[in-house]
């Protein structure tokens, strides 16, 4: 039976997290002083969601990942899902994210109110050592998203 619950960053398995971002470089960069929440399968975890705190009001996903065999069983929206309703419970009101401008993760988000707020081109050419690709189309821009919460 899957367990959903908040855990400290550093049993944040970096082979996870690598699943949803490919430069360990970011993933050290934003790991540091973020909130996780987790999904476990007994005592391993087996989908991580890293938060951070922008401000007051408003807190960042920076990744969610599923390890691959527990993928498409629901266990990613059901971590997605309790660590909004957390992030609320602390008291933010918007979440918001960045991702890429097609593929699977747009759509993921936006069946969870998840919607459009800006574009930042080149992001992933700036910011990247190598090329991000999904089904032979290079990442470029970065899409923020943001979801209301209350």
């Amino acid at each position: 039976m899957i367990q959903f619950k908040q855990v400290s960053a550093k049993l944040a398995p970096m082979e996870l997290l690598l699943e949803a971002d490919p430069s360990e470089m970011c993933i050290k960069k934003y790991l540091d002083g973020s909130d996780c929440f987790a999904a476990f399968d007994g005592d391993v975890i087996v989908s991580i969601c890293v938060t951070k705190p922008l401000n007051e009001s408003t807190s960042e996903i920076y990744n969610v990942a599923t390890a691959p065999e527990y993928q498409k069983k629901g266990i990613g929206s059901k971590l997605l899902q309790f660590a909004l309703k957390e992030l609320s419970i602390i008291g933010f009101s918007n979440v918001e994210l960045g991702t890429g401008t097609f593929g699977y993760q747009l759509s993921f988000y936006q069946r969870y109110d998840f919607r459009v707020d800006s574009i930042l081109q080149d992001f992933f050419l700036d910011n990247y050592d190598e090329p991000t690709f999904e089904n032979g189309i290079q990442h470029k821009d970065m899409l923020r998203l943001v979801c209301r919460l209350r």
